[in-house]
């Protein structure tokens, strides 16, 4: 966020003596003498004052004044930078506190903490051992589970390892096998390795919106991330176009061995918003979208 352009101050003109000191001296002048500290708009002889610094300044304002309004100002947008910062607090050594600013973080709010550097099997891992780092791993986990290689026998058993606790490889291998079957996967357009036919492309990119952490403690969580994404066949002649989805995926964590590991997860519709009015874009450039834009590793 950044400070706004306008300037804040204020004050008022000081009270001037009348009358004119042309041809008589001061003792005929009728002088309003002012309390210590405002000034005197007029010195002897009727002469008004100059200002504090050269070509400009209110006559009659003196240094003290004028200090004291830039000190005012000064005050006023470290009010202002304070408040833009969300009043988020800093440990003593002057770097940020991410426990303080978990808790005051909203279930999407960007919490400033910083995301993963390791991958495993090319999956994000070594999440923090907290609940933005459950829901980090979430997330990322989330992308993995509905991507293109989840289709393909040999990236999915590759992937489920890297996704899963060891004790729920073999089940949801499985599981997942049984799902993605041949005939499946032929609706969709795609062989029995999960690949699309000669000059079509076979899209399914996931990004996650927002997440949420239903339930949390230091062994198990349970995280349900909001997703959007692109899934269909783009080419000419598709029975599968690709189309735009809305979905809630809920996946259960658990804290094994330094990481948090998925042990299962389900997905529902929505909540989906209005479609717009916008054009839908040619097959190929679809595809060619999906070879020149690479995939993120999300943190919150």
């Amino acid at each position: 966020m950044s400070l706004g352009d306008d300037g804040y101050g204020g004050g008022h003109d000081s009270g001037r003596a009348t009358g004119d000191p042309g041809g008589y001296d001061d003792r005929h002048l009728t002088r309003t003498r002012l309390p210590e500290g405002e000034g005197d708009a007029y010195g002897p002889y009727g002469q008004p004052r100059r200002g504090g610094r050269p070509g400009g300044g209110r006559p009659g304002m003196s240094s003290r004044n004028l200090m004291t309004v830039v000190g005012v100002v000064v005050l006023l947008l470290a009010a202002i930078a304070f408040a833009n910062r969300g009043g988020d607090d800093a440990s003593s050594d002057g770097s940020e506190t991410n426990t303080d600013k978990a808790a005051s973080s909203g279930p999407t709010a960007a919490s400033g903490t910083r995301p993963v550097t390791g991958k495993t099997g090319g999956i994000a891992s070594g999440f923090a051992h907290s609940e933005q780092g459950a829901q980090s791993a979430a997330a990322n986990f989330a992308v993995a589970l509905v991507s293109a290689d989840i289709l393909k026998p040999d990236r999915r058993h590759a992937l489920v390892p890297q996704i899963f606790t060891s004790d729920k490889v073999s089940e949801l291998q499985t599981s997942l096998d049984n799902a993605y079957s041949k005939e499946f996967l032929a609706k969709l357009g795609l062989n029995e390795n999960g690949e699309a036919a000669k000059d079509m492309t076979y899209v399914s990119r996931t990004v996650p919106v927002g997440t949420k952490a239903t339930d949390y403690n230091d062994s198990a969580a349970s995280v349900e991330i909001w997703c959007t994404g692109a899934f269909g066949t783009a080419g000419v002649g598709s029975k599968n176009p690709v189309a735009n989805d809305w979905f809630t995926m809920t996946i259960k964590l658990r804290w094994v061995d330094g990481d948090w590991k998925a042990e299962g997860f389900s997905q529902k519709d929505g909540p989906a918003p209005v479609n717009g009015d916008r054009a839908a874009s040619t097959a190929d450039e679809i595809s060619k979208a999906v070879e020149q834009y690479g995939g993120f590793t999300y943190a919150r």
